[in-house]
């Protein structure tokens, strides 16, 4: 136990020793950590993270719902959703949505009428597909294997009461299966926020996008990134103990 933790301790020390003797201005650093640039980026970056969440838990609900169907079509559907949307990398389905319009010129909107696609497919619209829609296929997983959490007995009774089906899941199975899936969800929504920087492919301005903008003009890479990291770390310092708060809310109202 000693020998490892010299160990550790002199490998944090030459670490820290490291970045101290480095070429790093960190003058640059505290002076970029709240400039505006960057903090429209960490909104950004928040705002996608959200948006796209709602998006695939919308979307993993649905489809998980109708892998407990009995239509072996929607069934087939939902499997085949899940198999595509895991099966490939995210960075590939955001320049997929992005270059849309190399596919499909235009798009026809019911209610407005057709529109070019390259003028719908913003950078915000193209993340918000390519990360939803993909967070939606392992959301799917995650509210699948929380519903066959739940006792088949549950299903039952609330069939010999008279409830639809919806109305069972909507307040006898739903409630019980939250207790399975807050916590791979809370770290679903924790890996979307790093997630989102691959949105800078398609120049969304999250913070990554929005520090090399920055040091693209001024070359401060380094100092720029270490900004960045700054800012993730923060917003998952945060999530995680409001994640922890969650669980034991809805472990304490199940229990009590």
């Amino acid at each position: 136990m000693v020998v490892s933790l010299v160990i550790v301790l002199a490998f944090m020390a030459w670490l820290v020793h490291a970045f101290a003797v480095s070429d790093i201005e960190w003058k640059y650093v505290s002076h970029f950590l709240m400039v505006r640039t960057i903090m429209q980026g960490v909104a950004a970056t928040l705002l996608m993270a959200v948006s796209a969440m709602m998006l695939g838990i919308v979307i993993g609900l649905t489809f998980a719902i109708v892998q407990q169907s009995g239509n072996p079509v929607w069934k087939t559907v939902a499997a085949g959703y899940v198999w595509l949307f895991r099966g490939t990398p995210v960075i590939l389905q955001l320049l997929l949505w992005f270059n849309l319009a190399l596919v499909f010129p235009r798009v026809w909107i019911p209610g407005y009428g057709s529109v070019q696609t390259v003028q719908l497919m913003t950078p915000f619209l193209s993340a918000l597909l390519g990360l939803g829609l993909n967070q939606g296929a392992y959301i799917t997983e995650i509210m699948r294997s929380g519903l066959t959490s739940v006792d088949r007995g549950q299903y039952e009774a609330c069939c010999m009461i008279g409830m639809t089906r919806l109305l069972a899941l909507r307040r006898v199975i739903l409630p019980q299966a939250l207790r399975v899936v807050i916590p791979p969800l809370g770290n679903e929504f924790i890996s979307m926020i790093k997630l989102t920087s691959l949105s800078s492919m398609i120049q969304y301005p999250e913070i990554l996008h929005s520090a090399q903008n920055i040091y693209y003009a001024n070359a401060r890479v380094i100092e720029l990134l270490l900004v960045t990291g700054f800012w993730y770390l923060a917003i998952v310092t945060v999530l995680m103990p409001v994640q922890y708060f969650l669980e034991k809310r809805i472990n304490r109202g199940w229990s009590g």
